[in-house]
């Protein structure tokens, strides 16, 4: 009996022709082809994501060491050997203390706190055209790939009708199958670019998260240039000075009374 029952779950296999295989062969090279670039498309956004997913989250730990490292110490200098080699927050600290470095050898007179506004500026804007690279893909793949589904689909509808024309049985048997396979193409494209557009939109607000940490951190480091290291942020938790327990005073009346209970005369 278990013979017979594998034996008609492999003739009904082999009788059903209807699935992605055949949509790429009903829609031939045209199908094909569309199915390899969505393919290819969904491959590289998912390693788009994953990559800067890593990045972003290196970045977001070298944000709580100098938080809880950098401040303390007693020049940029030390501060900045304390960073990892390639951190982005390095990068800032060094490319500070090279325009101060260079605003002395400059012949045409300009305010230092232009010139070391403008080089950290610079310096920033690197960092976040570095972390929304490859951003732009993601956004084409969202935009994009429903509609190379959609081409698939047309190609794969018309040379369904024109086989099905040709052969002269136009019955519902005959024209739903090949248009139902061409249908998958569509199908394939929202698959694509739903994930896509996801992880455009998560990766850009973390970016605008590490972009305002890097500003921060710019301007703290501004600060302290300009200064001399006089100005620098606060380190630690700020502590509230407790004031003592107001004692109650016991007041007396002239009616002879002491918070409502009579007094001896």
């Amino acid at each position: 009996m278990i013979i017979n029952i594998l034996a008609a779950g492999g003739t009904a296999a082999a009788e059903n022709q209807f699935g992605l295989q055949q949509a790429l062969k009903e829609g031939g090279i045209i199908s094909q082809s569309v199915f390899t670039i969505l393919v290819v498309m969904s491959v590289v956004s998912f390693y788009i994501l994953f990559s800067k997913l890593f990045e972003q989250q290196k970045i977001i730990n070298q944000a709580k060491r100098v938080r809880s490292q950098f401040w303390n110490s007693t020049s940029l200098r030390e501060g900045s050997a304390k960073l990892e080699k390639n951190s982005a927050y390095k990068q800032l600290v060094d490319d500070g203390l090279a325009a101060q470095e260079q605003h002395s050898k400059l012949t045409d007179p300009i305010e230092a706190h232009d010139w070391l506004h403008g080089s950290l500026a610079r310096s920033e804007a690197a960092i976040n055209s570095k972390l929304g690279g490859g951003l732009a893909f993601l956004a084409t793949v969202g935009a994009t790939s429903p509609f190379i589904g959609l081409f698939g689909t047309v190609v794969g509808i018309y040379r369904a009708l024109i086989k099905i024309g040709a052969s002269g049985d136009p019955s519902i048997d005959k024209v739903a199958g090949p248009v139902g396979e061409a249908l998958i193409m569509t199908a394939l494209g929202l698959v694509v670019a739903v994930p896509a557009v996801l992880a455009y939109n998560w990766l850009q607000r973390r970016n605008k998260s590490i972009s305002e940490d890097l500003s921060a951190f710019s301007n703290d480091v501004l600060g302290f240039l300009a200064s001399n290291g006089a100005v620098r942020p606060s380190i630690g938790a700020t502590t509230t000075t407790a004031k003592a327990p107001v004692k109650p005073t016991t007041a007396t009346t002239t009616a002879g009374q002491t918070g409502g209970v009579q007094t001896r005369p």
